[in-house]
């Protein structure tokens, strides 16, 4: 079968091969565009378009599934965010950018227009240091799970690392005997290996050192991956590597103990690092650092920060605000 007369969803897993191949994205970005183009798949079954080709693709059928996105509503009632659209709706469009330069004949990529983002829609959800601090105190440290959940929420804090770079860490990234042996440094740095296959430095605290160094002593076995999972029958990991989602789980599930106002998920504590890192007077372009953005545009969403910093600037010192 020629590659024109393919129905369009059959271009999706070669497409998926191209972004890690060609274009070096990670295995879970390529995972990622798997899920967001999966809901356009279930669009077209829906709308009985599974077969449809890549040159009848038209403007309409855009439209009808930016109506299905926008009414689209997750197992809680809640319908997806503006912010959530524009991923699946970027995901459409890489596919048909990939499609015209394999020159298949299909829907100009530029008709894929995206929702418009008002400043509410680009709010983002971070916690106060205080509210860290009410979660990283819920998870029972008498227990080895416990001490494990309370190290892993300190290292998301101390280090804004992505999920996905949290589940990604192995024992051998650390000096295991001396932390064992009670030699905790003031603070670790350690290169990792982050989104787009770019390396960045990232830094432990000496307080989630010394977690750390609790949960080691208990661990049962010293497998390669530093967060194991206790309760192994659904993993299907050998090494009993501890997956993105089940630390997504524990987040949730120490966020409702806690009782914050916020529905936080280990991006929410990526976002708290930042937050606190320019909130005490770190320069934009050093959190981008951190963070791994590759670029300063990515991390202006946390201009909220610098935007109050400039206020109490002003106020305290501009002869015309001063009373």
């Amino acid at each position: 079968m020629q590659e024109s007369n393919k129905p369009l969803i059959k271009h999706i897993p070669t497409f998926l091969e191209y972004c890690e191949v060609e274009k070096g994205l990670s295995p879970v970005s390529s995972k990622n565009y798997h899920n967001f183009l999966k809901l356009f798949v279930d669009w077209l079954d829906q709308s009985k378009l599974s077969n449809l080709l890549p040159h009848q693709l038209t403007a309409e059928h855009v439209w009808n599934y930016r109506l299905y996105l926008s009414r689209k509503q997750d197992y809680k009632g809640a319908y997806l965010k503006k912010t959530s659209q524009s991923y699946y709706l970027r995901a459409l469009r890489n596919l048909l950018k990939y499609l015209t330069d394999k020159d298949i004949i299909t829907l100009p990529s530029e008709k894929i227009k995206l929702p418009k983002l008002t400043d509410k829609d680009k709010q983002i959800k971070f916690l106060s240091f205080e509210q860290v601090e009410k979660l990283l105190a819920m998870p029972d440290t008498s227990t080895p799970d416990g001490l494990r959940d309370r190290t892993i929420l300190e290292v998301l804090f101390s280090t804004g690392m992505r999920v996905s770079e949290l589940t990604s860490l192995n024992l051998k990234q650390f000096n295991v005997n001396d932390l064992l042996a009670g030699k905790i440094p003031d603070y670790i740095e350690l290169n990792i290996i982050g989104k787009g296959g770019k390396m960045r430095p990232v830094y432990f605290s000496k307080r989630t050192m010394e977690w750390m160094t609790k949960y080691l002593k208990v661990r049962p076995e010293m497998t390669p991956p530093l967060f194991i999972n206790y309760f192994r029958g659904g993993e299907k990991d050998s090494e009993h590597r501890l997956s993105p989602r089940s630390v997504e789980s524990l987040v949730r599930k120490y966020t409702m103990m806690a009782g914050l106002p916020v529905d936080a998920t280990p991006h929410t504590l990526r976002h708290s690092f930042a937050t606190d890192l320019l909130s005490h007077g770190a320069d934009l372009r050093s959190v981008q650092e951190m963070l791994g953005h590759s670029s300063v545009a990515t991390t202006q969403i946390y201009t909220h920060i610098t935007n109050t910093g400039l206020k109490n600037v002003y106020k305290n010192f501009h002869s015309g605000a001063k009373k």
